[in-house]
């Protein structure tokens, strides 16, 4: 099996699911993953996510303690996504803890995985150092150049088509002043340095685009 444009990296993926120690070769896990990311629905919480995670990791991994669980955890983070719904990270923690413990990963670094995937819901600020890790590296879309940011921005406005206009840039301001209203966006320093600046300017900017 062989990644092409625009897929996710197969091989990447074997090599991690050994060094978790998982006992069989990961193909069926992959293709499941593979499938629910490019369902086109997903408008950003898609491939492109993923991949664009992976890279962020890339450039962070030494701030992790336990990197490949760092990484195993954005596999999957979004990996139950249902734009109506509250529970998708919860939903996405059980898949990943049930696939990895079936597949032989020890059940302490399956639990921990599926903690990292529920501190992506960013209802709070995390004290370990790898549940800051993966919330830095999910939100670093927010620090974006302006064209792509705006394109995130449209994105997650595709995802919520559904949602009546006045009531879409209510919630969506929320949620969006809520990241303003923290002392830090990021939580690790290398991510505060490298994007919180740009990440509020794109914030600010949005916030006055949503009030129009």
């Amino acid at each position: 099996m062989t990644a092409r444009a625009g897929e996710l990296d197969y091989a990447r993926w074997s090599r991690l699911w050994f060094r978790l120690g998982a006992q069989n070769d990961g193909s069926r896990t992959f293709q499941q993953l593979a499938a629910a990311y490019a369902d086109p629905d997903r408008t950003y919480h898609n491939t492109a996510h993923v991949q664009h995670c992976l890279a962020e990791l890339d450039r962070a991994r030494s701030l992790a303690d336990r990197p490949d669980e760092v990484e195993a955890a954005l596999w999957f983070h979004d990996s139950v996504y249902v734009s109506w719904r509250c529970d998708n990270e919860r939903r996405s923690a059980r898949l990943a803890e049930a696939a990895l413990t079936t597949a032989g990963v020890a059940p302490d670094a399956s639990h921990r995985v599926a903690s990292l995937i529920l501190a992506t819901s960013h209802q709070v600020l995390e004290a370990e150092r790898d549940t800051q890790l993966i919330c830095d590296v999910d939100l670093a879309v927010l620090a974006a150049p302006m064209p792509e940011f705006d394109q995130f921005e449209y994105a997650i406005r595709q995802e919520y088509r559904w949602v009546p206009d006045v009531l879409y840039r209510r919630s969506r301001s929320a949620v969006l002043r809520g990241f303003l209203l923290r002392a830090s966006i990021y939580q690790t320093a290398e991510f505060r340095t490298r994007c919180e600046e740009r990440a509020r300017e794109n914030l600010e900017r949005q916030l006055a685009a949503l009030a129009r």
